[in-house]
């Protein structure tokens, strides 16, 4: 059974959803690490974007779900709560979060989360976390995660529609570049490097970004020439 449709067993009768990033209700004793949990759900209130408050959440929710033991809904038999359990509990906390208007973070996750069985649906969230933030991060975020998963054309593609060189920051620049180069396109890869250098020159870390990546381009294009 696919992570979604995992996901739609679950929760194909949800509750009312509690305020993005508080506790959820529950008559269950409260755990150990529900201080620390607190601790953090006020960061993500404050900041939903916060990298490390999310992670280190996510991780505690990871780690409770797969302590606990429920009935498997499709076999009715009682167990250790399987690996997607984790997944399923990271993405709760994700999609939380991702109802608050300017949260771009908690779109990654859940698209990251979602790739593999909902490639469609990733990119949208993907789309929609770069178009909430303009200062470039969710889109250098995306960029990576993607050339991550190993798909550096997709990876390009989103750069292409979303990345403003004049407006983001360098890191932004520097994944689309890399994606080009992933993508073996290295006439695209120069196109950015060179958009990069003229309309990011305002912008902190471009010259050092340039700098780091015009021998790559480089000896890309001279391999396509020889090849």
């Amino acid at each position: 059974m696919s992570f979604l449709t995992r996901l739609r067993e679950l929760f194909a009768r949800p509750a009312p959803a509690p305020t993005p990033g508080s506790r959820r209700p529950s008559h269950a004793p409260l755990p150990a690490d529900a201080g620390q949990e607190d601790r953090l759900r006020e960061q993500l209130a404050a900041d939903p974007n916060d990298v490390v408050a999310f992670n280190e959440l996510a991780e505690l929710v990871r780690r409770r779900a797969s302590d606990v033991e429920q009935p498997d809904p499709l076999s009715a038999d009682t167990g250790p709560i399987e690996a997607s359990s984790a997944d399923t509990a990271h993405w709760a906390l994700a999609e939380e979060l991702a109802g608050r208007p300017r949260a771009w973070y908690p779109l990654i996750e859940l698209a990251r989360l979602s790739l593999l069985d909902d490639k469609e649906g990733a990119m949208r969230r993907l789309g929609a976390a770069c178009e909430r933030d303009p200062s470039g991060k969710a889109l250098a975020s995306g960029i990576s995660m993607l050339r991550e998963a190993h798909m550096p054309a997709d990876a390009l593609g989103l750069g292409v529609g979303h990345w403003s060189p004049a407006d983001q920051d360098a890191e932004a620049g520097r994944q689309v570049i890399r994606a080009a180069l992933d993508a073996g396109r290295p006439a695209e890869a120069r196109q950015h490097l060179s958009a990069l250098a003229e309309y990011g020159a305002d912008r902190p870390g471009t010259a050092g970004v340039v700098a780091e990546l015009e021998p790559f381009v480089a000896a890309a294009e001279a391999s396509a020439k020889t090849s």
